[in-house]
């Protein structure tokens, strides 16, 4: 795939280690501005790894990670943030002890208008009205894919052009699987450009416009949805 114009997120090269075992080694990878771009990866494949390098969290030994235009290269967490990319973590790590809106509202922490914040607000509630009906409802008491809501939400209020979501089916039911996968499907069509980080297969594939397949830290495959489902990098990282 060619580099995409615009907000797209380009990681170029990038290899990382832990204590000098190499864990991605020179993966290189586009995520088109607008669309869904997934990377597909049995566990211990690099995964987490790389959205830990997007994010600053572990930045990479070589290589270069690029988006909108902006070197985000060993830049500290927060100021990848700044240049709009939020990331919704694996498990989703919600606050069980503050509410649902408290909850959202950490999200726009670096947002000082009170407005604006009002605004990002309704959005969320817009899009999740569950959310809205229980906003003042602790969290910590919410079903798995409540919770699941008011991680994505709080993604949103920081008012994103990207969103890295880190397995979001981990731990949920079927049918809340399917759920969350239209959302995230929703959210792309409201212009966010979204990089989907899974293991779930068929509804990663069904929901996104183009996919990476990642083993033992290296890109082993690329194309549209069709193609990577024939393909025997796909079945070998996840049948065998």
């Amino acid at each position: 795939m060619s580099e995409a114009s615009g907000d797209s997120l380009v990681v170029d090269g990038v290899s990382t280690a832990y204590d000098r075992a190499d864990v991605l080694d020179n993966v290189s990878l586009t995520a088109a501005a607008g669309a869904i771009t997934c990377l597909l990866g049995s566990n211990g494949s690099g995964k987490t790894t790389l959205i830990r390098s997007i994010l600053g969290l572990t930045p990479p030994n070589k290589g270069h990670i690029r988006f909108a235009g902006v070197d985000l290269t060993g830049l500290p967490t927060h100021r990848v943030v700044a240049a709009g990319v939020a990331c919704i973590p694996e498990g989703r790590r919600v606050f069980p002890k503050f509410t649902v809106e408290e909850n959202l509202r950490m999200g726009a922490y670096q947002e000082s208008s009170g407005s604006v914040i009002a605004e990002r607000l309704e959005r969320v509630y817009r899009i999740f009205p569950r959310l809205a009906e229980r906003r003042q409802q602790l969290a910590g008491t919410m079903s798995g894919g409540e919770q699941a809501m008011i991680s994505i939400g709080r993604g949103l209020m920081q008012a994103p052009k990207l969103l890295l979501i880190d397995e979001p089916s981990l731990g949920l039911a079927p049918i809340l699987v399917q759920e969350n996968f239209k959302l995230i499907r929703r959210i792309n069509e409201e212009g966010i450009t979204v990089f989907l980080v899974e293991q779930n297969v068929h509804q990663t594939l069904a929901i996104s416009d183009y996919g990476y397949v990642l083993a033992k830290g290296r890109v082993v495959a690329q194309g549209t949805p069709e193609a990577l489902g024939k393909t025997k990098e796909v079945h070998e990282a996840y049948f065998g």
